[in-house]
């Protein structure tokens, strides 16, 4: 009986870890990035392969809630989710900052994480009111920062940057059209998900892939240390 729990034993094991391996802290792996804008060969090892170059977040400045220049320095090797809002904003906005607090909690002791929203009133949203509006939503500036800034540049970053529809609109609440989308962001500023910002189902799933980027980046900076080492 021994001898046949130890061969069960023996055999399940390798079977357990392969299963580990498969769906456990490697799932990462799984999380998409987005807008493959180019494929190019390159030589490894004296083999040819194809490697995709992605879209990336281009530079921007910008102004915080405390009146300091932002730009995407501040987010160099980090991990972070950004949107777009105003202050004003009567219909969306509300629920989406809500839900933009309900990340910023459970991320307040995650390392190498950050969150940023832009105003799309920027003719309104001074940085003093921008202050105002960081406290009722419990903003660190440390990890969270609403920026202001020159409406065009703020445009430009919304459309071509994120992808992500915005504009005037007298129809629209507020008279202002924005997206209700997060938008999660790689170390690489490349973009890996998109999340309904008023659904707290998607907003779910958007802390989920947060911990497994944070698993890929970790494990990512492992592999460079250990190639630097050699």
């Amino acid at each position: 009986m021994k001898k046949r729990i130890l061969l069960f034993t023996i055999l399940l094991v390798p079977s357990l870890i392969y299963l580990f391996m498969s769906t456990g802290s490697h799932h990462f792996m799984h999380l998409p990035i987005y807008y493959p804008e180019d494929v190019k060969k390159i030589m490894v090892e004296g083999k040819e392969r194809t490697d995709t170059v992605y879209h990336t977040i281009p530079p921007f400045k910008f102004i915080d809630q405390n009146g300091d220049t932002i730009t995407q320095k501040n987010f160099e090797n980090k991990i972070y989710v950004a949107n777009f809002f105003f202050t004003t904003c009567p219909s969306i906005c509300p629920k989406m900052m809500f839900q933009m607090e309900r990340v910023n909690a459970v991320t307040q002791k995650t390392p190498g994480f950050m969150m940023i929203s832009h105003t799309v009133n920027p003719a309104h949203d001074s940085v003093a009111v921008l202050a105002k509006y960081a406290q009722l939503v419990h903003a660190d500036p440390k990890k969270w920062m609403l920026v202001t800034g020159n409406k065009k540049d703020i445009y430009d970053l919304a459309i071509d940057g994120y992808k992500l529809a915005v504009g005037e609109d007298v129809r629209a609440p507020g008279g202002f059209l924005h997206s209700e989308m997060m938008v999660l962001v790689d170390d690489s500023k490349r973009i890996r998900g998109y999340y309904d910002g008023t659904d707290s189902s998607q907003v779910d799933k958007l802390m989920h892939d947060i911990k497994m980027l944070r698993a890929e980046f970790e494990t990512k900076r492992t592999d460079q240390d250990l190639i630097q080492k050699h």
